[in-house]
């Protein structure tokens, strides 16, 4: 069964507030048939930890105007790998040099990517779409 509509739109509405922070190499992983603890992965870079951590803010503070509380965000301290578990998604923000190396979307190449809409930041913040 594919991710639910719920998933969908955290994930799409996590990947809008990760670029709105200027995240890289956004993607979505519909991972529903692979795993039964969640149905969507969102994975983010950043060059720096700082940038790690406002992202992972802005994607927790964006969810939960959804309605969507994280049960478990691990990682903040070291700032290099953040993740934040809300039960349908889990969002990976991870340093550039972390997302090479371990190479989420290689492990995860026989899931579906989620088609995410072409969301670019613009000057004060609110993104739209291109």
């Amino acid at each position: 069964m594919p991710a639910s509509e719920r998933a969908l739109e955290l994930v799409v509405q996590a990947a809008a507030a990760a670029a709105d922070k200027l995240a890289t190499d956004v993607i979505a992983l519909d991972v529903s048939e692979q795993l039964y603890i969640t149905d969507a992965f969102l994975l983010a870079s950043a060059p720096n930890e700082r940038q790690v951590r406002t992202i992972a803010d802005a994607v927790e503070e964006r969810l939960l105007g959804l309605g969507a509380k994280p049960v478990r965000r691990e990682g903040e301290r070291e700032g290099r790998w953040v993740l934040l578990d809300f039960i349908d998604v889990v969002i990976h923000v991870q340093h550039s040099e972390e997302r090479e190396y371990y190479s989420l979307e290689r492990l995860w190449k026989d899931c579906p990517p989620i088609e995410l809409p072409s969301i670019e930041p613009v000057a004060d913040g609110v993104t739209s779409d291109a």
